[in-house]
């Protein structure tokens, strides 16, 4: 039997006009911006519209800690929706957008696989509507004002050793990490070290997200820190007069990107992957959309609960005051059993040894869903053909044992039939109460706030400041911004700040060796160990793979 490539099932599917996807979600046609047949954005004034109307419950789905064996975050998210809508349930799906980073590095694409997908793919991975191009734009316009500005005669004093902006672009591109630029001549710009991010990377990516409307997103940009002067004040973007320019960028990728599964649901894709370097959620504005047009909403965060579900109950849910009706915390046999020592290689075999010694991290995710945060959890196996029931039935059993119900999920191989059993158990966990709360407040110190996580989420002994971080603290307090919540920048391999450290290790203390204020998102990033801003492409790129043809069709994509 052949196996096909998730794009091969992707250009095979039929797809509805976008149009009908709308009608059918409730979305009235004079808020429906059409790209083509079969992508669309959707006005954010149909809030307004909506703000009455009551909301549906919200689920988050997370994962165990990635391993080079996968665990298929995305496809569980798009498969219980189509699950879901095979039990009648009126759902909609809010995920994120892929970075190019990845789909052209390790990764591969990023909209599902096998019979849980969201289409148009190839255009969802690639430029899709044009968002990141906006972020990256608007980015990059606030460094060139930046650096003009100083050019022009620095009326602000800005010291150049104290400039914290940098430029980005959405690729995986190590050589520009750290670069000197303004080279050539008094004219040609003031020499300076500098360096880029990745897009996704950017604040303008967690302003985006993060941003209720047009004017919240003007006062958030506004308020970005781009670096200080010599007597140590910050400057901001307020200061260069970019704020309106680069709002004026991001009006249309402010509005949500609305396409459909495999199976004809409505699906969100919008901003925020990146959970390990940023706050990898999808957009405030995206979620909230969904809420008023479905009774359930399915959305995941980036990588493991330690980072992506951490960052969307700690931030996203308190900045937007939402509640989570229930947790999915999806894991494969196959990955527990590399956390368990296992070389890629040799997953295939039943090894209940290994699993029973990679457990230990899918429980340590589980119980902070239900005890750190207080949600109603269930986990997703996601099926291989390799797994033995013998498998199974451990994994069953070690979290039955925390209280935990686990589903089988097939969505990979069956699309929405096979989220039918996951899909049961979630329906249910929404009708429990539940006592969601944070894992820890905002009054602490931002030191208490970076500790809670580490001891609370990660379970380390403690947290260690370089001495330059434990500086940049003090000045952020003086500054006054330590009442915000945390943005962690952590190693997604290991719950600690070494990706080499697998499982549910004890005994380690997390490095901080910088901080720096996003004060537009809202937050305070923290970052550890050896964690990089801007990734770097492997030996052999997925982009080497990807190819297209004499009529325009694309092959390789995943």
């Amino acid at each position: 039997m052949e196996i096909k490539s998730d794009i091969q099932i992707a250009q095979e599917a039929t797809p509805e006009k976008i149009s009908v996807i709308a009608e059918r979600a409730g979305i009235d046609e004079k808020y429906v911006e059409y790209y083509g047949n079969y992508k669309a954005k959707v006005d954010y004034n149909i809030l307004e519209e909506k703000k009455d109307t009551p909301d549906g419950k919200l689920i988050l789905v997370t994962a165990i800690t990635p391993t080079p064996a996968g665990e298929g975050k995305t496809t569980t998210t798009v498969g219980l929706a189509d699950g879901m809508k095979k039990i009648d349930k009126k759902t909609f799906v809010a995920l994120r957008e892929p970075s190019l980073g990845p789909v052209f590095g390790v990764k591969g694409g990023a909209a599902g696989g096998g019979y849980a997908q969201v289409v148009p793919m190839e255009d969802i991975n690639l430029h899709f509507t044009g968002d990141f191009h906006a972020i990256g734009a608007a980015n990059n316009l606030l460094a060139a004002m930046l650096d003009n500005h100083i050019q022009q005669g620095n009326a602000l004093g800005i010291d150049v050793k104290k400039i914290t902006w940098k430029r980005v672009v959405d690729m995986n591109d190590r050589q520009l990490r750290n670069i000197v630029d303004g080279l050539g001549g008094r004219m040609q710009g003031v020499p300076r070290e500098d360096g880029f991010d990745i897009t996704v990377a950017s604040e303008i990516m967690a302003v985006l997200c993060l941003a209720s409307d047009i004017d919240d997103l003007k006062a958030r940009i506004s308020r970005i820190v781009v670096g200080y002067t010599y007597d140590d004040k910050p400057v901001t973007a307020a200061d260069l007069n970019a704020q309106g320019a680069m709002t004026a960028l991001l009006k249309d990728a402010l509005k949500p990107n609305l396409v459909q599964t495999l199976e004809n649901n409505p699906a969100f894709v919008h901003g925020g992957p990146f959970a390990n370097i940023a706050h990898g959620c999808n957009s405030i504005m995206a979620t909230k959309m969904a809420l008023k047009m479905a009774d359930y909403v399915i959305t995941e965060a980036g990588f493991g609960g330690d980072l992506g579900a951490e960052k969307f109950l700690d931030i996203k849910c308190r900045m937007a005051g939402l509640k989570p009706s229930a947790v999915v915390v999806v894991a494969t046999v196959r990955a527990l059993k590399h956390h368990g020592g296992v070389a890629k290689a040799d997953l295939n075999k039943e090894n209940l040894e290994a699993l029973e010694k990679g457990l230990p991290n899918l429980l340590q995710h589980v119980d902070n869903m239900k005890n750190v945060y207080k949600l109603p959890v269930v986990v997703a196996i996601n099926a291989f053909p390799t797994d033995t029931k013998a498998e199974l039935d451990l994994v069953e059993a070690k979290c039955n044992e925390l209280g935990v119900n686990v589903a089988l999920s097939e969505v990979w191989a069956k699309g929405g039939e096979g989220g039918v059993a996951l899909a049961k158990e979630v329906v249910r966990l929404c009708e429990e109460p539940n006592d969601f709360q944070f894992s820890y407040e905002l009054d602490g110190t931002i030191e208490e706030k970076i500790e809670a996580i580490a001891k609370k989420v990660y379970r380390a002994d403690g947290i260690q400041f370089t001495p330059a971080a434990q500086k940049e603290v003090e000045r952020l307090t003086a500054l006054g911004f330590d009442k915000m919540p945390i943005c962690m920048a952590k190693t997604q391999y290991s719950f600690s700040d070494n990706p080499d450290l697998l499982g549910a290790p004890k005994g380690f203390t997390v490095t901080i060796r910088n901080v720096k204020v996003s004060a537009g998102a809202g937050f305070i990033v923290a970052l550890t160990g050896e964690i990089m801003t801007m990734p770097g492409l492997p030996k052999v790129p997925a982009a080497e793979k990807i190819d297209v043809d004499s009529t325009g069709k694309i092959s390789g994509l995943f």
